[in-house]
């Protein structure tokens, strides 16, 4: 079983930025793949930025591309998602997300994921 647990989000005005913090515990956090999604209020829930365990390789949608990073520290069990030039869509609730590493991964898919945080507000106004 893996805990997450997200924080961080708020109310930003447009342009500005915000960084998200999803701390874990319970099960050896390198062996997972770490991705972001966001849900609109009345839309579906998207794929934002993943990152694998101990690699380097990270994923994003062409959305937040050149806007968004994420990293990880794994001696601290917590991923990150650093937001610059945010824009009012992208409000929503942001929710971190575990997924078990194997011979295939799949970072963009959220039903690959097996773990969820319950999701902090991101609100950018105009």
């Amino acid at each position: 079983q893996v805990q997450l647990v997200e924080s961080g989000g708020g109310l930003v005005q447009a342009g500005g930025s915000l960084r998200l913090s999803c701390a874990a515990s319970g099960r050896t956090f390198s062996n997972y793949v770490m991705g972001w999604f966001r849900q609109a209020s009345g839309k579906e829930r998207e794929f934002v930025a993943a990152m694998r365990g101990s690699e380097t390789g990270t994923y994003y949608s062409d959305s937040v591309k050149g806007r968004f990073t994420i990293s990880r520290d794994n001696a601290k069990n917590t991923i990150y998602l650093q937001m610059n030039s945010l824009k009012p869509e992208d409000t929503a609730v942001y929710s971190c997300a575990a997924q078990l590493m194997g011979s295939i991964n799949y970072p963009r898919a959220a039903s690959r994921y097996n773990y969820w945080g319950q999701g902090t507000q991101v609100t950018v106004s105009s």
